[in-house]
């Protein structure tokens, strides 16, 4: 980039960025919500729950975009409404009781909890693609070793996050 590209660039950005400050983006409704139930799917251990790294926020923004094939159908209101309105004000074993209701209904088949399925994808995969996940939770390895066709394996051992083999983005 030359010099005088940078320096249009700066002016440009000195430009607009007053506006940028003092523009105000509402927050959704449904912020809280999701930060707590990624929060329940994903709880902290050793590394931070899927809440604390901003999978919630991540969620919303896929939700919008359409990912996971939610496009055309307001997953955040769903499930705001199957969880009930007083949800988070509950005591945290009674919002776990609720979630693994919901996860037995909808990994039973129930169509009514279908949606479900779409935003636990999301939460995984909002994890496991985060630096927390990819790099703390899972092990990486950019080349994890030599090729061996049967290694014992612990329970302690952990999945490596550069083993994309097994992941269809279809």
């Amino acid at each position: 980039m030359a010099r005088r590209e940078f320096m249009a660039g700066m002016a440009l950005l000195m430009t607009v960025a007053p506006s940028l400050v003092q523009a105000k983006i509402a927050p959704s409704p449904y912020q809280t919500l999701l930060r707590e139930v990624a929060q329940l799917v994903i709880p902290r251990s050793t590394t931070p729950g899927a809440g604390e790294v901003g999978v919630g926020a991540f969620v919303l923004l896929a939700l919008a975009h359409g990912l996971e094939g939610t496009k055309g159908f307001d997953h955040a209101a769903w499930l705001k409404s199957t969880l009930g309105p007083g949800f988070l004000a509950q005591p945290l074993p009674k919002r776990r009781a609720a979630l693994a209701a919901l996860d037995a209904r909808a990994f039973a088949g129930d169509a009514a909890a279908k949606p479900w399925l779409a935003i636990k994808r999301l939460i995984l995969l909002g994890y496991y693609t985060s630096e927390t996940g990819g790099s703390k939770e899972l092990r990486y390895e950019h080349v994890p070793g030599r090729w061996d066709p049967d290694l014992p394996l612990k329970p302690t051992d952990r999945a490596f996050s550069s083993d994309w083999s097994a992941v269809d983005f279809g």
